[in-house]
This record gives C-alpha cells, sequence and structure tokens, in this order.
C-alpha cells in the first residue's frame, strides 16, 4: 500500500464527491421516530436513504456483484444494506445510522441544524458527525483501496435509521439479514467520539443507562405557603431526600449497589488517556467562569465517566418559573431522572433495584412513583486479537502520525451490546470523528473534515489488513486471554 498516495486519494474524494451528497444530506430534517412519531408521512427518512443509496450505487458500480439497497420491514424504520465481495480474510460488517436528533435552539452566528455551514475545517449542522459520514467513507475507503489494486475482505454496510430511538428496529433486520450478513470476524461502528483530533481513538466501553420519572405528591392543589409549610413536607423535599438514597448529595456518589469493580488494563489505559488529554477533557466543555471539575486528576474524570455510575437530572415538572412563582406550596413534582451505569452492570436489575429504592417506605407516606421509562445494556469491549491491534496502531501512525489511544465512552449505543451478543466471536474496531467542542446533539455540531478524513484512510489501511487475516481472527474461545486486552 503506498499511504500516502491512499490519503491524496481520500482528501480529493472528500473535497470533490463527499463533501457534496454529505451537505446535501445535513439539510434533510431526517429525525429519529422518538421525535418525530410521524417519519413515514414526513418522507424525510426515506429521502435520506434514497440520496445515500444512490450515491452508493454510482460508486460501487464498477465492483462485480456489489449490492446496494433499501431494506423496509412492515412498520418499521428503514435500513440501508450494502454487500461488496472481497477476496477472502475476514469479513467485516461496518455500522453507521442516518437519523437524527432534533435541532434544539442556541445555534450561533447565523448557523442552523438544517443549514450546513462549511467553516474552515468544520462542517456545521445536524447528523454529519453523528453518524451521516460512515456510509460514505466506508465506500470511499473501498474505493480508495481499489484505486490502487489492493484487496480487500467481504464487506457489509449496515446504516440503520433509529439509533437515536434506542435501535429498537436493529433486531429485526439483523435478523431478518442474517442469512445475507453472515458471520463478521469484525464489526467496525463509525458512531463513537475522539478524546482530540490528533490521534486515532478507540472506545472500549460505553455505559448502560436507565431513565425514568420520579414522582412525588403531597397536595390535591396548591396551598398558600404560609398556611402550608411546616405542616405539610413540600414535594421537592421529598424528592430531594428520596434522591439522596441513590446518590451522596455533598460527593455525588452513587450508592454501591450501582458500582462494579473497575478492571485494572482500563484503570491502566485511563491514565494514558489522561496523560494524552490533560485539562481538556473538561476544557473543551462550556464551563462557566471559574469552575472546577469534580476531581483535579484527570484520569479519575475519565474513569467517572465511563465506570462509575453517575446521576443527572434532565426534567422538572410541577414548580412554576421564578418569574410567575407567588407564595404557594405546589402539590406534585415531577423530575426526569438519567442514571448512567458502569458498562458490566446488568441494566435491567439496575433497574428494577432503583424502582425499589425510590418508592419504597416514602415519607409522610407521600404519594411516590418512580416510573421506568427506558433501559440500556452497557457494552464492554472484547480483547484484541494481535492481527488487529498491530493493524490499528500502524494505521493510526500513517494517518495521524501518533499513536492510538484508548477510552471509555461515556454515553450509550445500544446496538454494540446487541451486535455484541449476535456476534459474540467478533473483533470490535469502535471509532468516529465526535471530538472536543463537536456537541453531538447539541447546537453548533460539526464535522471536524481532517478527522473525517484521517478516519477514513484507517478504515481503508484495516479493511486491507483484514484482506490477509484468517477467517477465523476471534480469540481461541479455550484461551481468552491470548491476546492483549488493548480493544
Amino acid at each position: 500500500m503506498d499511504f500516502p498516495a491512499l490519503q491524496n486519494f481520500i482528501a480529493r474524494r472528500w473535497q470533490d464527491d463527499l463533501l457534496p451528497v454529505l451537505t446535501e444530506y445535513i439539510a434533510i430534517p431526517c429525525q429519529s421516530p422518538a421525535f418525530e412519531p410521524d417519519w413515514a408521512e414526513r418522507g424525510h427518512m426515506q429521502h435520506a436513504a434514497t440520496l445515500m443509496t444512490d450515491w452508493a450505487r454510482a460508486r460501487l458500480a464498477d465492483v462485480p456483484g456489489a449490492q446496494v439497497e433499501v431494506v423496509t420491514l412492515p412498520g418499521r424504520t428503514p435500513v440501508i444494506y450494502l454487500d461488496v465481495p472481497g477476496e477472502g480474510g475476514a469479513p467485516v460488517l461496518v455500522y453507521g445510522h442516518l437519523d437524527k436528533q432534533p435541532p434544539m435552539d442556541g445555534w450561533s452566528h447565523g448557523r442552523d441544524a438544517w443549514t450546513p455551514s462549511l467553516e474552515g475545517e468544520r462542517l456545521y449542522g445536524r447528523g454529519g458527525a453523528d453518524d451521516g459520514y460512515a456510509i460514505f467513507a466506508a465506500i470511499l475507503a473501498l474505493q480508495a483501496l481499489r484505486a490502487q489494486g489492493l484487496q480487500h475482505p467481504r464487506c457489509s454496510i449496515l446504516i440503520e435509521a433509529c439509533e437515536e430511538s434506542g435501535s429498537g428496529d436493529l433486531p429485526h433486520y439483523i435478523e431478518h439479514l442474517a442469512d445475507r450478513i453472515g458471520v463478521p470476524a469484525v464489526v467496525i461502528a463509525l458512531d463513537a467520539g475522539c478524546g482530540n483530533y490528533e490521534q486515532l481513538w478507540l472506545t472500549t466501553s460505553l455505559r448502560g443507562q436507565v431513565a425514568g420519572t420520579l414522582s412525588v405528591r403531597v397536595l390535591e392543589e396548591g396551598v398558600h405557603s404560609g398556611d402550608a409549610s411546616g405542616v405539610v413536607a413540600s414535594s421537592f423535599r421529598i424528592a430531594r431526600h428520596l434522591l439522596s438514597r441513590l446518590e451522596d448529595p455533598g460527593s455525588g456518589e452513587i450508592a454501591a449497589e450501582f458500582q462494579v469493580a473497575i478492571p485494572e488494563s482500563r484503570r491502566e489505559q485511563a491514565q494514558a488517556a489522561a496523560a494524552a488529554l490533560g485539562a481538556g477533557l473538561h476544557a473543551q466543555l462550556p464551563l462557566t467562569a471559574g469552575l472546577r471539575p469534580v476531581d483535579e486528576d484527570p484520569a479519575e474524570l475519565l474513569l467517572n465517566r465511563a465506570w462509575r455510575a453517575q446521576l443527572a437530572i434532565t426534567g422538572l415538572d410541577g414548580m412554576p418559573g421564578v418569574a410567575d412563582a407567588a407564595a404557594v406550596m405546589q402539590p406534585a413534582t415531577r423530575l426526569k431522572l438519567s442514571l448512567r451505569l458502569p458498562p458490566t452492570l446488568d441494566a435491567d436489575a439496575a433497574a428494577v433495584r432503583l424502582k425499589a429504592m425510590l418508592e419504597d417506605d416514602p415519607p409522610y407516606r407521600s404519594q411516590v412513583a418512580f416510573r421506568v421509562d427506558m433501559v440500556s445494556k452497557g457494552w464492554h469491549a472484547p480483547a484484541t486479537a494481535p492481527w488487529l491491534a498491530e493493524s490499528l496502531e500502524r494505521a493510526s501512525q500513517a494517518a495521524f502520525g501518533a499513536s492510538g489511544a484508548l477510552i471509555g465512552g461515556g454515553g450509550g449505543i445500544p446496538f454494540l451490546a446487541m451486535l455484541g451478543e449476535r456476534y459474540p466471536d467478533a473483533q470490535f474496531v469502535v471509532t468516529g470523528v465526535l471530538g472536543p467542542q463537536s456537541n453531538a446533539h447539541g447546537p453548533n455540531e460539526f464535522l471536524h473534515l481532517p478527522t473525517a478524513q484521517r478516519i477514513t484512510a484507517v478504515v481503508a489501511s484495516l479493511l486491507h489488513d483484514a484482506q490477509a487475516a484468517p477467517a477465523a481472527v476471534a480469540l481461541d474461545s479455550a484461551n481468552p486471554a491470548a491476546a492483549p486486552a488493548v480493544a
């Protein structure tokens, strides 16, 4: 492989071929079904799928046997499925998604979620980095190899349309397409983040989550606070008391039953990632002036974000705005809770424990209920086969000029747990372009174009190496410790 020539080919195609179609895709408001229940009637999802498949079909027209199609099961969001024949080696499945989060307020400098804006090396707009670029990058990686006459293994590309809604339709498509997909030896997911834009970052784990609504009622209607305070406990105080069962109000530490022992290898990797990131881990967040992070040690912050349970209150009902507040004790309070869980904790069992913890023995016999709205499993990467670890390090050095880095993800990606269960012997490469300030799901989301091009080159290099790898690249099930745990 002539890697500089590969990079030049990718850079030219990104500029001349990918950027226009990706810009067109960003302008399509194809919100995920959880945010746009009438998605089928609106037609945006189909528009995006057609745009992608038309582009892909034209780029793979000269590949004998290549298949590109939109697959739609009744009552479900569509998936795009591509099957590109190869020359032996380790069959690869590449994953991405085309559905998007809502636009959200707060976009600055005339930017807008559905109005793409190219500013220097950043392409602003919803969905480009999360992760509409994936299908285009995967196909370009194949094109770059074929331009040099280089071989690659059989490559399946699967793009779903409900990832932002929890990937509820994906298992049905994996089952429907099982015979066509076969059993991949390597799964590449391009929907993750990166700690910086200077090296290849590989995600080693993702947290699980229990989200739900805590409701506390003490009155049938609002009462003058002068009459009720001191006689009736406020619903807000009771809610605060219930939360203290789960979270220490001083330290923020979550109850022990929601914690796990952190693997020593992940502690070591957090130390290495902290050395690369330093204060950049929290400095890239829009902190208020003078705010300190919860710990001065970046490695501990990384472990907090990846391996320790954390609670966030993401919504509140029952309180008027400050400008409208009167001297009235409100009858009820409702809080939306998001409890992030360690990757290896049983999320379903955690949901049962959380409900019992919040509902049992309600203070003052108040009416307390916790409704579980969503449960998401965590994911922990299997150990990496030696050939793959070597391939990824070579690719990082060639594309970025630096060694790769490993990091635990703070969010959750439900499809990874599902694919891990479906393909237990597969190797996983989870990476992406969502780096500092890229702000997925928020205002001013952007795609860092140089990183996207380098990730494309990494994928091409990995696909080339996978062609030379043995078809059975997974670890020997009888000796899973044979390879280093670096993935």
